[in-house]
């Protein structure tokens, strides 16, 4: 009856030391993805900053063309001018449109990634749990719950990505509407001036046209 208890005794230490290796390696794989967790942070801050620094290119843009809209102000034949600044706005539009692309290249990079991290996880939380199998029943549920937690973070960053960039494209389409608006009606006011550019004593004139351009 000794023996027996003895023999028990050892297969309880052999699979309370196999117990303790599975715990070792889980928390091993836990670390590994809190350090893939703050991976995916950090891109998520890089793409935060690039979107500001293209934020920062817009209003600089706009400058520029503000500066454009003083210019026509300042001249009266406005014909060479007036090419000039649309080709100078077909420029911006252009390098517009291609800071809104590199900007949803990275996003959907992005969310690529986290989707991978997202199915990586996924796996490794099934194989751990077969291998620890109802030894390990409690340390699962545990870490289970863990995962849950992260998946619900990652859910959240994949959210607020796609708010920003819908709110990124509702900004550049507000901006180009306000834009054009001011483009079409600095043409229509141009053209009126141009029809009848002394029709009005120079004084009178010049104050028409500083009202207009101040409405604008």
């Amino acid at each position: 009856m000794k023996k027996s208890s003895a023999v028990n005794l050892d297969k309880l230490l052999v699979d309370f030391s196999h117990i303790e290796m599975k715990i070792s390696e889980l928390h091993g794989k836990n670390h590994l993805l809190n350090l893939e967790l703050d991976k995916t942070n950090k891109l998520l801050t890089m793409s935060q900053s690039r979107e500001e620094m293209a934020k920062q290119d817009c209003a600089t843009f706009q400058n520029v063309i503000k500066g454009l809209q003083q210019t026509i102000e300042d001249q009266y034949n406005l014909r060479d001018e007036n090419e000039h600044l649309k080709n100078t706005i077909q420029i911006l539009e252009e390098k517009l449109k291609t800071h809104e692309k590199e900007h949803e290249n990275m996003v959907d990079k992005l969310i690529m990634e986290i989707k991978s991290k997202e199915k990586e996880h996924n796996h490794e939380q099934n194989k751990l749990h077969s291998d620890m199998n109802k030894q390990l029943e409690s340390k699962m549920e545990e870490h289970k719950k863990l995962m849950e937690k992260k998946d619900l973070e990652i859910l959240e960053l994949t959210k607020q990505l796609k708010a920003q960039e819908k709110e990124k494209q509702n900004e550049i389409i507000r901006l180009q509407i306000e834009f054009n608006t001011k483009l079409e009606r600095l043409q229509t006011k141009t053209l009126k001036v141009q029809a009848n550019p002394t029709g009005l004593p120079q004084n009178i004139y010049r104050k028409v046209s500083v009202l207009l351009f101040s409405r604008m």
